[in-house]
Order: C-alpha cells, then structure tokens, then sequence
C-alpha cells in the first residue's frame, strides 16, 4: 500500500487529512508534527512515501523549512498554507514542490486528494514534449517529471511521430508551434489520423502573440492551449484537467464494457474482440480455441441458499476465472451462469488441460456465504473449429457444453 507522509501540528487536520487519504485514496498515512519529528523519521531511513503534504508554518520551523528536508529525500511535496502570500508562493514554487495549495474550504483539500491521485497514476504514463528548443524542452521535462509522468521528447513533429510509435503508452503530447520540419499544426493534425481526442491528449504552446493561434489549434485537433510565458499552477491545472478527462471518458468506456455484477468482460465486449481474434487466427493460420462454462445446478443454488448467495457464487467464480485465465485470454460473462473464455493462440489441447485445471480448482473451493458454506462444479465445452464465424465457434462450444451436462456434469468435453 502506497504511504502518505502528512507533517502538521493541528489535529483536526491531521484527521481531517488522514481520513481523506485513507477513504479517498485508499492509501496509508504517516504523521509527524513537527520538523524535528520528520527529519529524525526520514533519517532513520524512512522516505517510501508517494508524496508528502506539508503544513508550511510548523511550530519549530515557522518559514517552511521542513519543505527542504523532505525534498532532499525525493519525496514529492505539497505545501499547506492558511494565508496567500504572493512572495511567499513564488519562493515555494522555485524549490520544485508539486504545488502550492491555500487552506480555504473543503475543495482545496479536494484537490490536494486530486493531486496525489493524479501523482499515482502519472507513474504509468508517458507524456511526450515536442520543441525544437533545447532549453523550453528542458524546462516543461521537469514540470512533468515532478508530477510522476515518464517523460520523453522529440525537436520537431516528424521527430515526434517516430517517438510517438516507439512509445505506445504516450498519452499526452505538448507541443510548440513553430517548428521546422514539421510544426505543431502538422504534428498535431497527424496525430488525430490515428488517436482521437479520448485517446490521447495534445497541449499546444506557444510563445506568438497572436489571439487566434489558440483557436487554430484546437480547430487542427489539440485538446488545449498554453500562452508562454505560463505559471506553474496554469499548466499543472491544465494538464490535470486534461488527464482527468481522458480518464473520464476511460472509466465510462470500462463500464459499458464490462458486466456490472461481475465486473468480467460483457457479451458485447467479447464479440467485439473476439471478431478481430478470429479474423486474425484465420488470417494469420495462428490457433484459437473458444470454451463454453456453465455452473451446474446453479437454479438449486438460488432455490436451496438464496439469490444474495447465488450472486456471491457468481462473483467468485468470476475472480477465479480472472486470476486464471484474465491477463492472458479473453473473459466473459455471457449472461445468467454462464460464462465464455477466448484462447487466443491455444490449440485445443493446451485450452482443454488448463480448463480441466480449473474445472479441479472449482471442485475444491468452497464459497462462504451469510446462508452457509456453498460447493459446486462446472461444466466446460470447447472448441477449436474455426468454422465460418465466431459465432459459429460458440455454437459449436455450446454443443460440446450441452453435451458435458447431459453425460454427467463436472467435466470438460471437447473437439
């Protein structure tokens, strides 16, 4: 579990914090209250901590030195403040804390919560910078590096493209305007061929005064636009905000995927993906196997231990499913008991030995429920005929599933 170091001397807000960062974020908070207290824990080698929200006047460091200690352990820090002081902030921001955030209202603790979510997830991001300066490359490098994302760069958009292909997890692009080769309209126009505005997010930047470039801009495809010169706070709450959006739209994309009980991969979502697998199996001559599996006596479940059990089953036999098969093949929850496994490159006999596999691990687990312990087994058929269609694949899998049930149940058949 991530851990959240919280140094503040006022204990309604180190509960106030605390609370927020276990209920919110699900991480772990450690406190100090005082400078003394933070300096002998960091130097006993405790400094694993995702980020660290600092209350700038503590009562034996009244100037915010404490922000000095922890960055000098690389431990990205959000200072706390009751009053706004313009020199004061600007001293903050050049010591390259993640922000400056002003004790206001509740929404200012909203955000801090924001940031260290945002600083979580930037780790599995790459964001690239596109300038055909050095030094202005250098500089937006190390705003992003200080917010967690993986950072590369490019001098100019045809540069840009070639990164872009050799780094697939790219999911944001800042980038200048006036380039040679190829510009930021260009580069920007070009992108959009191949990844939608959900998809990844383009910044354009720009040091021309003009009023309409940040139109033009956004018309050519980019999902925002910076003036230079730029705050820190402008371009940090832009990129959140950009970020925020694509994980937004993610998020409701996922929903509309999956099954809502479950939370396995709905039928939609498998013949979706299950029709660019056959095509490439059938394409490419590479194996692919489809497997019907079905709870057996799942109505005597329901009658014997309650429909709030019967989803229990459902929702473990769905974890089993996905800790066995989910990071490797495609899982689905086809509605009622049933369920249905893509082996994309399985021939049949490898699918039919980890089936039967899993068929034995159902046999051995017993589910616990609040109407008692429930056993059961399933039944499994599958298939590697490609016949002409997917869903002529399933109907032969369902043959083979009809034909496991009526010669006994609890086993695997398959053709």
């Amino acid at each position: 579990m991530e851990r959240i170091l919280i140094v503040e001397d006022s204990k309604m807000m180190v509960q106030v914090l605390s609370h927020m960062v276990r209920k919110e974020l699900g991480f772990e908070p450690v406190v100090t209250q005082s400078m003394a207290d933070t300096i002998e824990l960091m130097d006993g080698g405790d400094t694993d901590f995702l980020a660290a929200i600092l209350d700038l006047t503590l009562p034996d460091a009244p100037r915010g030195e404490v922000i000095d200690h922890v960055l000098a352990k690389n431990i990205p820090a959000i200072v706390l403040t009751a009053t706004f002081d313009e020199n004061k902030r600007e001293e903050i921001l050049k010591k390259n804390v993640v922000d400056y955030v002003v004790k206001e209202s509740r929404y200012s603790y909203d955000y801090v919560m924001r940031l260290i979510g945002r600083l979580d997830r930037n780790r599995r991001i790459t964001a690239m910078v596109v300038d055909d300066s050095r030094t202005a490359r250098g500089f937006v490098k190390s705003l992003l590096r200080q917010h967690n994302f993986n950072v590369v760069e490019a001098s100019d958009g045809k540069q840009a493209l070639v990164t872009l292909h050799a780094n697939p997890n790219t999911r944001l692009v800042i980038t200048d305007y006036n380039m040679p080769v190829m510009d930021g309209f260009e580069l920007t126009t070009t992108i959009r061929k191949e990844f939608d505005k959900d998809a990844m997010a383009i910044i354009g930047l720009s040091g021309q005064g003009s009023p309409t470039l940040s139109a033009k801009f956004i018309k050519n495809g980019a999902n925002d636009f910076l003036s230079k010169p730029f705050s820190h706070e402008e371009f940090y709450c832009r990129v959140m905000q950009n970020m925020e959006a694509i994980e937004n739209v993610d998020t409701i994309k996922d929903a509309a995927n999956r099954d809502y009980l479950t939370r396995l991969f709905n039928r939609r979502y498998f013949f979706e993906m299950g029709r660019e697998s056959y095509h490439d199996a059938v394409n490419n001559g590479t194996p692919l196997s489809i497997a019907m599996v079905d709870i057996d006596h799942f109505k005597k479940i329901n009658d014997g231990f309650g429909h709030d059990a019967g989803d229990v089953v459902l929702k473990r036999m769905s974890e089993l499913l996905d800790e066995q098969f989910g990071v490797d093949q495609l899982v689905a929850r086809f509605g009622g008991e049933e369920f249905c496994i893509l082996f994309d490159g399985s021939e049949l006999g490898d699918a039919e030995n980890q089936l039967e596999a899993f068929r034995t691990l159902i046999e051995q687990t017993t589910v616990e429920t609040e109407a008692g312990p429930v056993n059961f087994t399933i039944s499994v058929g599958v298939t590697e005929s490609l016949s002409d269609n997917i869903d002529a694949m399933i109907k032969v899998a369902d043959e083979y599933l009809y034909r496991a049930k009526e010669t006994g149940r609890n086993q695997v058949i398959g053709g």
